[in-house]
């Protein structure tokens, strides 16, 4: 959940322009600044700020690579594409390759063109 500083910035000088499939919604300011930019920004749906839910044309909108705000036409997922996982760093489901510590440290033997360098 937005914090209340957030809140009262959103409600004082935003200007909601829509929502993605997650809920998130997404803003940009009343002002123009001297850049002729206004200012844009996303308040997360599931009150956790990971941007990793914010897919990829919408992220082009915040960062000013395209100009209008994606709808429904625009963001047609391409059948390669998959559906959004979370960014599982720093919890107990992250990913950790063999021989990690957490993994119990053992790796396979190198095999193939691997040579081991061994100072002379």
């Amino acid at each position: 959940m937005a914090n209340a500083i957030t809140r009262v910035i959103t409600a004082l000088q935003g200007v909601a322009v829509g929502e993605d499939q997650f809920g998130n919604r997404y803003y940009h300011g009343r002002k123009v600044s001297a850049n002729g930019r206004r200012r844009r920004w996303v308040i997360y749906s599931n009150g956790d700020d990971e941007a990793s839910r914010v897919p990829p044309e919408h992220h082009a909108w915040l960062h000013y690579t395209i100009d209008e705000f994606p709808d429904d036409t625009v963001s047609k997922r391409r059948e390669w594409q998959e559906e959004h996982l979370p960014n599982m760093t720093g919890t107990p489901d992250a990913y950790r390759p063999p021989g990690h510590s957490l993994m119990g440290g053992k790796r396979d033997k190198a095999t193939g063109d691997y040579q081991a360098w061994s100072p002379e």
